[in-house]
């Protein structure tokens, strides 16, 4: 029984198309993870199960409005970026239009932020996201590009939010690889998996530093090999659910 509900919410026009909503991350697996084979004498990412879990782990959201993508652009005579939509409003909702763009100037990262250096130095542009996140009390989320199987045009900012509390659309600033793409004119399509949402329960915690016993070293080791081709997943790992 499931007693931890994380809710999108946004407008019935949207919502009744039955599109592109938030789904569980692990309906995103790549095909090129799905085509591993993994087995004792040909070991691969096929067979590690932590790996495994970050593309498992939570859910995502889809860009809801095919974006087009100008990057480090020269327009009127200047360096630029711009993202565009044909998109008119025709939702109470929250998407990227023609109208309606949002940026967040490099200033508010300072010189020193390596961001600005791969974005080359323009403007972060932002994708505006039609659903509000909820979650249960003392619960917040975690956002962040698809662990393992991000897009390698652009990332989105990773970030917290307390979404038990905060009541408001949640977008998400990108950073264009710059590294890869020093100049980008593409075309970011609807559908296309953008962030990868972990809720989480908020703890306080406490670090601490220990030595550990040689003794108990070798025998954690000797007990881990016993099983060498799947030993963490039949000796540690727990299944983790969602739907």
């Amino acid at each position: 029984m499931f007693d931890k509900i994380i809710t999108f919410s946004s407008h019935e026009d949207y919502v009744n198309l039955k599109e592109d909503h938030p789904v569980p991350i692990k309906t995103n697996i790549p095909d090129w993870y799905k085509k591993l084979s993994h087995s004792p004498t040909h070991r691969t990412a096929k067979g590690c199960m932590p790996f495994l879990d970050t593309l498992t782990t939570g859910y995502t959201l889809k860009i809801p409005t095919d974006l087009v993508l100008k990057h480090n652009a020269i327009v009127e005579n200047q360096r630029t970026t711009l993202m565009v939509s044909a998109l008119t409003q025709d939702f109470s909702s929250n998407f990227n239009d023609r109208d309606n763009a949002q940026v967040h100037p490099v200033s508010q990262l300072g010189n020193e932020c390596p961001y600005n250096n791969k974005n080359k130095g323009l403007a972060f542009q932002k994708i505006l996201n039609p659903w509000i996140i909820k979650t249960p009390p003392g619960y917040s989320c975690l956002f962040l590009p698809p662990l393992n199987n991000a897009d390698d045009r652009f990332s989105i900012m990773s970030g917290m939010v307390d979404t038990d509390t905060f009541p408001l659309y949640i977008n998400f600033p990108i950073i264009v690889n710059g590294d890869k793409y020093p100049v980008l004119n593409t075309v970011l399509k609807k559908g296309t998996p953008y962030v990868q949402i972990i809720p989480f329960k908020r703890d306080s915690w406490k670090m601490k530093i220990k030595e550990i016993e040689e003794k108990d070293l070798n025998s954690k080791h000797y007990y881990y090999n016993l099983d060498f081709v799947y030993n963490y997943k039949s000796k540690f790992w727990n299944k983790k659910s969602f739907k």
